[in-house]
């Protein structure tokens, strides 16, 4: 597949994606939530669709995250972008040189990732965040289809959470990869070899893992530094050039 059809096809796919309401419930909510707002954002018109992925169409490394926040990507139309997870995520990316700038405030801040696609399992907001194994199951052509597009390029993966983790083996096995049996287990900085590319762990950037330092921004910036040398990319030196273990469990 060559390049134009690469990138052709990437954009078709994620103008289907935003048309989607296979599933009742999620449609339902992200309208809803995109009706009421939050009161800091009374003023602005949500997204309240389901959000593509983003990035560039030959990324060697692709990150994978959860679902749209209510009031980040519902509300902007960007992956990770409008909220705290965006915010420590992003800041990440540009320090270790795979973004333009340090921050994601909406769709036209102009913001830009080198070599990097980041994308989710499923790609509407969900009640309290926790999406059921049917609509994970149920998005999971998406994501499929979007690995086998990016699979010219593609070298290196990282799973943001045991969610992820779980929504993406399968995935990777429909898309042609082989997954070792028994499934390799979540971890953080778990690194699996699935013949082409290189699966990473990482524990999600959401509020509870930053705030409680279950994940640290070198612990993040580690990851994403192994993963991008893995990807082929270049990073800054800037940051944590090791994968750094996860804290003990008190």
């Amino acid at each position: 597949m060559n390049d134009g059809l690469r990138e052709d096809g990437l954009g078709r796919l994620d103008e289907r994606i935003t048309h989607c309401r296979a599933c009742p419930r999620l449609v339902d909510w992200r309208e809803e939530v995109a009706r009421t707002k939050r009161a800091a954002f009374a003023d602005e018109t949500y997204w309240g669709r389901p959000v593509p992925g983003f990035g560039p169409h030959d990324a060697s490394l692709l990150l994978i995250g959860l679902a749209p926040a209510a009031h980040g990507g519902n509300r902007t139309g960007r992956m990770f972008t409008g909220d705290r997870s965006g915010e420590v995520l992003y800041q990440a990316l540009y320090d270790v040189g795979l973004a333009s700038r340090p921050d994601a405030i909406g769709l036209d801040d102009g913001l830009t990732l080198h070599g990097v696609r980041i994308t989710s399992p499923v790609h509407c907001t969900p009640p309290e965040n926790k999406p059921t194994t049917g609509e994970r199951d149920t998005c999971r052509p998406w994501l499929v289809r979007e690995l086998e597009l990016l699979r010219p390029t593609l070298r290196a993966v990282i799973v943001l959470g045991g969610f992820g983790w779980q929504a993406a083996l399968p995935a990777f096995t429909e898309a042609g990869w082989t997954v070792p049996r028994p499934r390799p287990v979540f971890g953080h900085g778990a690194r699996v070899d699935l013949g082409g590319i290189t699966l990473f762990g990482c524990y999600h950037v959401s509020q509870r893992n930053t705030f409680t330092g279950r994940l640290t921004p070198n612990m993040l910036r580690g990851v994403l530094r192994t993963a991008a040398i893995a990807a082929g990319l270049d990073v800054s030196p800037f940051g944590a050039t090791d994968l750094e273990p996860p804290p003990r469990a008190s």
